[in-house]
Order: C-alpha cells, then structure tokens, then sequence
C-alpha cells in the first residue's frame, strides 16, 4: 500500500513538472518580437495617452536589447512619458540616468531641455481659475529648479535647437521668482513686519531688475520707508520710481491695467508662458 501511494505521489509530480514545461514562460513573453516591433506597439500606447503601458514596453525593449540602438532611445522616451504621466520623481530620475549614461549622446541637449520641463509649470489649473489664485504664491522651489535646468542647457548647449525656448522660459520664471518676492513683501506689510517687507521688496529689485514686478517692489519700498520713518530713503526711492513709472497704476495712473500679471487672458497682461515645445 504505501509503495503504490509513494508511486502515485511521484507520479503527480512528474505530471506537474511535465505540464509546466508546457506552459509558456511569462518572463520569456515578446521575447522574439523584433525591436523595431516593441518600439512601435510603445509608440502607438503613447499616442493613445496610455502612459503606463508604454512604459513597459520602453522598458522591455531596453531590457530586450541592451545593445542596440534603440536602447537610448527607450531610455529617453521612459523620461518623457513619465513626464506626460506627471511623475515628476520617475520622470527626473529617468532623466538623471540618461544623462549619466550617455554624457555624449547627440541628443543629451533635450534631456536637459526635459529637466527644466518637468519642473515648469506653465498651467494655471482648474482649482486657480476658480478660486483666482496667483501662481506666484506657491512654493518657489519648482521655479528655481526649472530655471536653473534650462540655464545648464543653454549654458552648455548655446546652439541646442531647444535653447531659444528654454530663454523664453528662463524670462517667464524670472518675472515669477521676482513676483513671488513681491507678494511676501506685501504679505509681511500687511503685518506690519516693515523692515522685512522692506528686505524682499530690495530683493525683487537687485536681483530681478528686469521684471515687470520692479515696479511693485519700489512701490512696497517707498511705503516701508515711510512707516519705518526713513524719509530721505522713501524720497530717493520715490524720484527713481516716478522716473522708470511716470504713469503707474500703484499712484493713480493707468499704467499696465489691474489684472495680475500671471492672466495672461487680459488685454494688457503679458504673453502667457511657451508651450511644450517636444510635444
């Protein structure tokens, strides 16, 4: 009895092994399928919108054939549909790898293009447009970041056919870093921590002296003068500020209109931000 239950156990378990073997192996699933092949069906997810998808397949191209020349291109485009996906964090580490891994690839010029892209935020959003929130009121540090990735690329790549657009950026973000230093100015002036506003609004002006939001910040300045009882300060301030915005909204002049500068949708406000340019 227990002779034929051990031959039966054994039995079983052939049978299994044998069955298995029959199976197909998940990790050897579009083994054969040519690179060309993935690379089009990963295409055809990402024109679909389908992120997720696409990305496997970048994946396993790249795992597929390590060697081969479509093995960068996948890396680059794992990036960019990471970037699509709003993954930032996947999508700056994609970019990070490639730029480590291939320092001198021809087209390393439009991952660094792609860093200042996934850090640049060019959409207002439904929330702001409902509630009208400034964009300059959010945390700056994407703002910085973008700005500093698009002035490592023009820096090193003068000629990248992406560097007119990333200085077209650059100027867009340094009127939002300089806005978001005049909007804590007028937040601490509206405490009544004077000398404070007054520090920010010197900042907007020394270091964004080109910026539309110049001539808020001396504005802000003169009035800080003013209450911290510097009068020959407050006048110097006001004869430089007369002579740059003799027709200023902030004294009674119409000046560039009211609409904050980030509605671009207004008549006289700025042109709105460059769209994605590797759309």
């Amino acid at each position: 009895m227990q002779k034929k239950l051990s031959l039966v156990v054994v039995t079983s378990v052939l049978l299994s092994l044998s069955a298995c073997g029959l199976l197909p192996d998940k990790s050897d699933e579009n083994k054969n399928v040519s690179a060309s092949k993935l690379y089009a069906d990963a295409q055809e997810e990402m024109s679909g919108g389908h992120y997720e998808a696409a990305i496997k397949l970048f994946e396993r191209l790249e795992s597929n054939y390590p060697f081969g020349t479509y093995a960068a291109q996948a890396q680059m485009e794992i990036a960019y549909a990471h970037y699509k996906a709003q993954d930032q964090a996947e999508a700056l580490a994609a970019v990070e790898r490639f730029i480590k891994l291939h320092p001198n690839h021809p087209q390393v010029d439009y991952m660094y293009y792609l860093r200042g892209l996934i850090n640049f935020n060019d959409q207002i959003g439904f929330l702001s447009f409902i509630y009208s929130q400034d964009p300059t009121e959010r945390d700056p540090k994407a703002t910085r970041e973008a700005f500093a990735a698009f002035k490592e690329l023009v820096d090193k790549f003068p000629n990248s056919k992406y560097a007119p657009d990333s200085i077209a950026r650059m100027n867009y973000l340094i009127g939002a870093m300089a806005q978001y230093e005049v909007h804590v100015a007028n937040y601490y002036y509206r405490r009544g921590a004077y000398l404070a506003a007054l520090n920010r609004a010197q900042s907007a002006v020394t270091q964004f002296s080109q910026a539309p939001a110049r001539e808020e910040a001396l504005f802000i300045m003169i009035r800080c003068y003013d209450k911290l009882g510097m009068f020959d300060l407050r006048d110097d301030t006001q004869r430089i500020f007369t002579a740059n915005y003799p027709d200023s909204r902030f004294t009674g002049g119409k000046g560039n209109g009211d609409a904050p500068w980030w509605k671009f949708w207004a008549k006289a406000g700025p042109k709105p931000a460059p769209k994605d340019a590797v759309q």
